[in-house]
């Protein structure tokens, strides 16, 4: 027990340093950004279908990677993938940290997206796994829940850091923070003991993660296939209902972050300072939701009704934005974050009851390969809409059109969600069982 305590522990300060880090650049890329393509303007469709672009191009990346990584961690060790990501994270920051001008803005995009392709929801995915590791079931959706609330934690500091930080140091802490984060990692954060008795074989416990150094790389006969992915949606409602709710929050959620920012700034003319303010009330809520609420909530109401509570309050929280007639507005909808943060961290706990514990890196490496593929749908719906009803040719007066049909989106997640049986039990499903399969 004092092992996974001090394991968790780790676990969740690599998750505060990396995400503290990665945060921290929100509200000042949205101003740089600008200053690059459009200077002195408070709307620019070039810049927000740059950014759709980087979205879809690093969504399209992920759903690859993802599975992948999330699959190599469940034979060659959390801990080891773990450090590709942390790794990789830092070289972008380097750039801005250097110089913003125009041509150190386009080598931060390029390499930011081809980085991000392999890092994006990369961290988050392999601490699920870690987590899933070494917690049972009863407790799962918890520790996700503080997981999720470590991660909210850090939004706060990392935005409210920016608050009172030049643009030039802001790069520069949040290069410094993702350096530390790697060095504290590779010290400090041990390797989860994954241990199963095989009975039929009549075998000792063993612990795959603890041989996995000495395995050759075998990195083609450990890839997921397609039909691994297909299998778990086939053998598993609740998985199945589990992917297609991820995909509709997902498709939501960053059409908001590819919408918001730009459209606060041209409605409301808001800036870095204002940006910060309006994240940090939202992950200040989020943290006192994931930190405090959700433990409490999830013996109470479980976690499917949960996770309906958490949609329908996320839906109310993006259609706020959209109808949004006043600067203060948005900052009232940011407190609504305390009640619609529960769901992803509920999605993921049932997700992982799906599988047995040497697959949880599969598992979560699916529903997040799921994830980026919504992420890259919804640029290429969104940035265009954004763009148009933001501009002077716009169709009809709806500046927040684009987050309203976020809204939409969210609204078929939460009806989907009341699908959700995790009661049901589950077919026996072996990912690449033509390997593990008994002579």
């Amino acid at each position: 027990m004092e092992n996974m305590s001090n394991g968790l522990s780790h676990l969740f300060m690599t998750v505060f340093l990396h995400c503290f880090s990665a945060f921290m650049v929100i509200p000042a890329i949205t101003d740089i950004t600008m200053s690059a393509l459009c200077p002195g303007k408070d709307e620019c469709s070039i810049a927000i279908y740059l950014t759709g672009i980087q979205q879809a191009i690093i969504g399209l990346g992920s759903l690859i990677i993802m599975p992948v990584l999330g699959n190599l961690s469940d034979t060659y060790g959390r801990k080891v993938m773990l450090m590709v990501p942390l790794t990789l994270s830092i070289f972008p920051l380097v750039i801005l940290a250097y110089s913003r001008t125009k041509y150190f803005f386009f080598a931060y995009y390029i390499l930011r997206t081809l980085v991000a392709m392999v890092c994006e929801g990369n961290v988050h995915c392999l601490a699920l796994a870690y987590v899933a590791d070494v917690v049972p079931e009863s407790r799962r959706a918890s520790v996700f829940g503080v997981l999720s609330g470590i991660a909210s934690s850090a939004f706060v500091c990392g935005n409210l850091s920016t608050r009172f930080l030049s643009t030039a140091s802001t790069f520069q802490v949040a290069a410094a923070v993702a350096v530390i984060a790697l060095v504290y990692t590779r010290m400090f954060l041990p390797e989860p003991l994954i241990k199963e008795q095989i009975s039929t074989k009549g075998t000792d416990t063993i612990c795959l993660l603890e041989k996995a150094p000495n395995k050759k790389f075998q990195l083609f006969k450990t890839l997921p296939s397609f039909n691994d992915v297909l299998c778990l949606l086939s053998n598993s409602s609740t998985f199945l209902h589990a992917a297609i709710v991820s995909f509709f929050v997902n498709v939501a959620q960053v059409g908001l972050e590819s919408s918001l920012l730009y459209f606060l700034k041209a409605q409301f003319h808001f800036n870095k300072d204002q940006f910060a303010d309006l994240l940090i009330i939202s992950g200040i809520a989020g943290s006192i939701s994931q930190l405090l609420l959700m433990p409490i909530l999830v013996p109470a109401l479980g976690e499917e009704k949960l996770l309906s509570v958490g949609l329908f309050f996320n839906c109310v929280h993006m259609l706020l934005y959209s109808i949004a007639w006043s600067s203060w507005v948005p900052y009232a909808s940011a407190l609504i974050s305390v009640m619609s943060i529960f769901a992803m961290p509920c999605l993921k706990s049932m997700a992982s009851k799906q599988v047995g514990p040497n697959e949880q890196g599969k598992v979560q490496g699916c529903i997040t390969g799921i994830c980026s593929f919504a992420s890259m749908v919804s640029p290429l719906i969104f940035s265009p809409l954004t763009a148009l009803f933001l501009s002077e040719h716009a169709p009809f007066h709806f500046p927040g059109f684009g987050l309203a049909c976020a809204a939409f989106a969210l609204m078929v997640a939460f009806i989907e969600s009341l699908m959700i049986n995790s009661a049901i039990p589950v077919t026996d499903c072996s990912l690449n069982n033509s390997e593990s399969a008994e002579p």
